[in-house]
């Protein structure tokens, strides 16, 4: 059955694409970055593509998937660290756990996911630090647009047979708390809050923020804004990104820090800012890690260097 599916899917976006250049028909030259249902589904029975559907649980990924994805548990590409919940685990466990989906040297990865591509994005920067990035792409519009489209998904678990994955670990993508404190010190840095307006503003306090707030010199790109619309999460142009960071201050080309509540929403930032030229690293500790900190200065407001001192020696 399920080849029969494949089979269909390749004959329908055969036919979709068959106008289209044949250097368009291949993955998009931005690092590889972010692939069209088009793509995938003329894709499909590709022998190294994986497919990764990211997930809090199987819930929806038992209601529905992509024909061949398999699932990829946020719990198993991220750790709790003291109070900081979605840090990297070792990378042993890391290597392992895309090893038992499929994932290997050779392996073209895809992902999508839950909540609108914001685990996908946090799975695709993971496998930019194990050095695979260039072989890792989100799909535009996820499920939502590939079931509008094509309507055809799966209900059965994907079986995978495990595969060996060489980790060249990038640890320049991550900056860690010592560090940043003081490069902010310094005030000489490019700094992206992902997180809604209200909570980098101060006005709403996220779970588990001691003081409410943002990184001091922090500039406000709200995730959600990068992408068409919630019922439809295709990404917006790149150039129409590129010149939402910029308007923020990110210089063309330069080198930024992001960060969260929790190093998800920054995740999204992350392979937004990589989309369209900038090169990005990840402060994946992020504002729950800096609001419980001490010694670390919050700012509330619309942003700016002027830094308000912690109350309380915290």
């Amino acid at each position: 059955m399920l080849r029969k599916m494949l089979a269909t899917l390749v004959l329908w976006s055969a036919l979709a694409v068959s106008g289209t250049p044949a250097n368009q028909r291949t993955l998009p030259n931005t690092a590889n970055m972010l692939v069209e249902t088009s793509w995938l589904a003329a894709h499909l029975a590709d022998k190294n593509l994986v497919i990764l559907h990211v997930g809090v649980d199987r819930t929806l990924y038992s209601m529905g998937h992509i024909p061949g994805a398999r699932f990829l548990a946020l719990s198993d590409i991220v750790n709790l660290h003291g109070n900081v919940s979605n840090k990297l685990p070792r990378l042993d466990d890391l290597r392992s756990t895309f090893e038992c989906l499929g994932v290997g040297d050779r392996s073209r990865v895809v992902l999508y996911g839950d909540m609108f591509g914001l685990l996908a994005a946090r799975a695709y920067f993971t496998l930019d630090y194990l050095g695979h990035g260039s072989s890792a792409a989100l799909l535009n519009g996820g499920l939502e647009k590939w079931a509008r489209e094509y309507g055809m998904v799966q209900t059965v678990p994907a079986d995978a047979a495990v595969a060996s994955l060489t980790v060249h670990v990038r640890s320049e993508l991550i900056v860690e708390l010592p560090a940043l404190k003081e490069i902010v010190s310094k005030k000489n840095v490019e700094l992206i809050d992902a997180r809604q307006p209200a909570e980098y503003a101060g006005a709403n306090v996220g779970e588990g923020i001691l003081r409410p707030g943002h990184i001091p010199g922090a500039k406000n790109v709200f995730w959600a804004d990068l992408l068409a619309g919630r019922d439809n999460p295709v990404f917006k142009p790149a150039a129409e990104i590129r010149a939402k960071y910029e308007s923020a201050g990110v210089s063309p080309g330069g080198k930024v820090i992001v960060y969260c509540r929790a190093g998800i929403q920054a995740a999204f930032d992350y392979f937004t800012l990589k989309l369209s030229g900038f090169r990005p690293i990840l402060y994946d500790g992020s504002f729950l890690e800096w609001s419980n900190a001490f010694g670390t200065p919050v700012e509330v407001g619309a942003g700016g260097w002027p830094q308000l001192k912690p109350k309380g020696g915290r």
